[in-house]
């Protein structure tokens, strides 16, 4: 039925695949046991035993001793208990080793058919415990297939897939069998069709893994990213100090003739990347924030966690920015609700800042990470 060379294969598996050979018995013995009970019938009380020390398959079924039968399959009289064993008596349970010639084929296709199966379950259970912690981390993939708009991807050095929905991607970013691509670890979480990896390119998180492995500033903690705020695909603000009085954080992060932060530009599909240099004054925290843009004054209002910022008429549109993106990032990025006013409204206003135009909306749950400087003078670009 089952010889010595399958019990030393489970030996095999457990050496070579770390794989604990007990779960495949338990689990070989459950399956064996309704293979048993299919070919024999249901109603028996039967159970099937491997003892992997002696290389044997053993087969028992089960009746409890009463006085009068009712269930020949589950039950047996006293009489006939005492003939097996006389010290039997009612409600005792008699177990008899069944021998049959037959059931040698079907336990072998099921000890297959477990065994693959269950080495499949457990491959995939440990490739996904060592992925599980790698969540909140950058990993480079190939881009596995694409299907409605969905693209599944094979992380590298497992059997495991990741899934990076529309809401994920980049927009705009063009994807293709076969091609590689860095992502990052969003969630892991259970479905009907097993645990299920989320990776994303749209995330803040994917920018902050991504200048942690161009900055080495920042990877070793030198240069440290005290926020983000991003429209993927557009334009992000990332906020960043240190506390190294030698270390120029800009200069860190942009590099030798802008070489790290055009890398990192080229990673996110040329989005565009304001380097916002945090201070803990939110008066000229506020005024960086609104790079590129040159701001002339800020009022704040601490009650209503708003603020006033005075720009040159001329720079009221780069201010604000597209559809308001500028400032709705920059509010993003410092936490305030931010009013954007000309030079010329000045003296046609209260002197309090009021209910702001541009709110904090659609916080991100990772909208807590990092921060970004100027990069007017670097790049020559601004978004009037």
């Amino acid at each position: 039925m089952i010889n010595k060379d399958f019990f030393q294969a489970l030996d095999d598996l457990e050496t070579e695949k770390k794989i604990n050979k007990e779960k495949f018995i338990e689990a070989l013995e459950f399956a064996l046991t309704s293979a048993y009970k299919k070919m024999y019938g249901e109603a028996k009380s039967a159970s099937v035993k491997l003892y992997p020390e002696k290389n044997t398959i053993k087969i028992y079924s089960y009746k409890t001793v009463v006085d009068e039968v009712a269930d020949p399959d589950k039950e047996i009289s006293l009489d006939e208990a005492r003939l097996i064993k006389k010290s039997y008596k009612l409600g005792d349970e008699v177990a008899t080793e069944e021998t049959t010639k037959d059931f040698g084929r079907i336990a072998a296709q099921t000890a297959k058919q477990v065994v693959m199966q269950k080495l499949k379950e457990l491959e995939r259970d440990m490739a996904v415990a060592e992925i599980s912690e790698k969540e909140d981390e950058l990993l480079t993939t190939i881009i596995k297939r694409i299907d409605n708009g969905t693209v599944y991807v094979q992380i590298s050095g497992s059997h495991v897939e990741g899934i990076m929905l529309p809401s994920d991607q980049i927009p705009g970013e063009k994807y293709e069998v076969g091609q590689r691509i860095k992502v990052y670890v969003k969630k892991i979480k259970d479905s009907f069709r097993g645990p299920q990896i989320q990776v994303t390119r749209s995330n803040i998180g994917f920018v902050r893994k991504i200048f942690e492995l161009e900055i080495p500033e920042i990877a070793s903690g030198d240069v440290k990213i005290k926020n983000i705020a991003r429209d993927p695909g557009s334009r992000s603000k990332v906020a960043i100090f240190t506390e190294k009085a030698n270390i120029d954080p800009v200069g860190a992060c942009v590099g030798n003739h802008g070489i790290r932060i055009n890398t990192i530009v080229s990673e996110l599909n040329g989005e565009k990347i304001d380097l916002i240099l945090y201070s803990d004054d939110p008066l000229e925290y506020i005024a960086r924030s609104l790079s590129p843009a040159k701001v002339l004054s800020v009022e704040t209002n601490e009650s209503l966690n708003a603020s006033r910022v005075i720009v040159p008429d001329d720079k009221l549109s780069l201010a604000i920015g597209k559809n308001g993106q500028n400032v709705r990032l920059a509010a993003r990025l410092t936490g305030w609700k931010i009013e954007v006013k000309p030079e010329s409204s000045l003296g046609k206003t209260s002197e309090q800042p009021k209910e702001v135009e541009y709110e904090l909306t659609d916080l991100d749950e990772n909208d807590s990470f990092a921060t970004f400087d100027d990069l007017e003078e670097i790049t020559g670009e601004n978004d009037e």
